[in-house]
């Protein structure tokens, strides 16, 4: 269906839009070879350098978000941004013309409005993936236009109002985490049968969680019941230092610390649960090989949309959800306490979790695009 065709996917900002949409395009190239591929995105921002890592050809166009500040600067900033909407039409305009695309396809990020809204009105074939439960305001504009709008969360649609009946496809999901096995995991990692407790707050880290499990730890370790393996982020590396001048490190192998995590895959499918933000990816991941979490949505997110993300799960009692403002080491223990004197429970929130999976998310994006694409 798509052999032949040209696809241009508008992406960018941040990985949980890029990313995305680059494992739909892997899922395009390797089932229909013959389809040619364009990304439009910014210079300025990360698509710029993972796009053309991946093997994919890449414009750009100037665009940037409107400022929620309340100030002088906010107003010049929101001055810039109008007058770059209108010059990124006409540059998404050029790119279209040249390429010529037989469908359009919008993951997010601020370069999806002007590209999507010139594809809609020159009437091509356009669609968009909504990663949030919660949809962002460009996807919210795009939605009137486009002929299909695919939702990672149900819950999103009744916050949006789409011309034609949004599609529940998920998110697509990293190949190597589908396929991780948990005894496997658990064994190069050379664990015992205790649990695995995972915690960590993006590569940046945060300091919410990091203090938090910090807590958690000091007040746990000398129980020795279960493992600790915490990813600081660049932020809180000083963290290790921290508690390695209160604990042995050396005597007590059941805590692992690290700035980052390198080897999610094999890291997650060995925890029991996990402590962490409410980032779409982050969620589908933990679904997908079913985790019980506590989840503590990132309070700053555009529209909140961490919390919307997080409340999906912990409403089918798949996760536990902590505002920041609530969470604290005490709070945490707490709950840690709680889940792991009731393993069934814990077991029960993972099923709840993997019930939520959906794994085969870019076979249904690739297929809804096929729909529309004109033969």
């Amino acid at each position: 269906m798509l052999n032949g065709k040209k696809i241009l996917f508008a992406t960018g900002g941040t990985g949980g839009h890029i990313n995305p949409a680059l494992a739909v395009a892997g899922y395009v190239r390797e089932n229909y070879p013959k389809a040619e591929i364009l990304f439009v995105g910014t210079a300025d921002r990360m698509e710029a350098q993972l796009v053309p890592a991946a093997g994919y050809d890449f414009k750009t166009i100037e665009i940037q978000g409107f400022s929620r500040e309340l100030n002088l600067e906010g107003l010049r900033h929101n001055i810039k941004t109008v007058e770059l909407l209108m010059k990124s039409e006409g540059q998404a305009k050029k790119i279209i013309e040249e390429f010529k695309p037989d469908v359009v396809i919008g993951f997010g990020g601020y370069v999806s409005g002007p590209v999507l809204s010139v594809a809609a009105r020159m009437g091509i074939p356009t669609a968009v993936h909504e990663q949030n439960a919660f949809p962002g305001i460009t996807n919210k504009n795009l939605a009137k236009k486009v002929d299909v709008v695919m939702l990672t969360a149900p819950e999103a649609e009744k916050l949006l109002k789409p011309k034609n009946p949004c599609v529940v496809t998920g998110l697509p999901i990293r190949g190597e985490i589908i396929s991780a096995n948990k005894e496997f995991a658990r064994a190069e990692m050379k664990l015992d049968s205790r649990p695995l407790i995972l915690s960590m707050g993006g590569s940046l880290g945060a300091r919410a969680i990091n203090e938090a499990v910090k807590y958690l730890i000091l007040k746990r370790y000398e129980k020795k019941d279960c493992y600790y393996l915490h990813a600081t982020g660049k932020a809180g590396v000083a963290m290790i230092d921290d508690i390695g001048k209160e604990v042995d490190l050396n005597a007590n192998p059941q805590i692992m610390l690290r700035e980052y995590i390198n080897d999610m895959d094999r890291c997650l499918a060995a925890a029991d649960l996990v402590v962490c933000r409410a980032g779409a990816s982050s969620l589908s991941e933990i679904q997908a090989l079913g985790k019980p979490s506590i989840l503590v949505p990132y309070p700053y997110a555009a529209e909140n949309h961490q919390y919307y993300n997080a409340k999906t799960m912990s409403d089918r009692d798949a996760a536990i959800l902590i505002e920041e403002k609530d969470f604290t080491g005490e709070r945490l223990l707490e709950e840690v306490e709680k889940l792991l004197s009731e393993p069934e429970r814990l077991k029960k929130m993972g099923e709840n979790a993997k019930n939520m999976a959906i794994l085969d998310a870019s076979q249904r994006i690739t297929e809804c695009v096929c729909k529309i694409v004109k033969n």
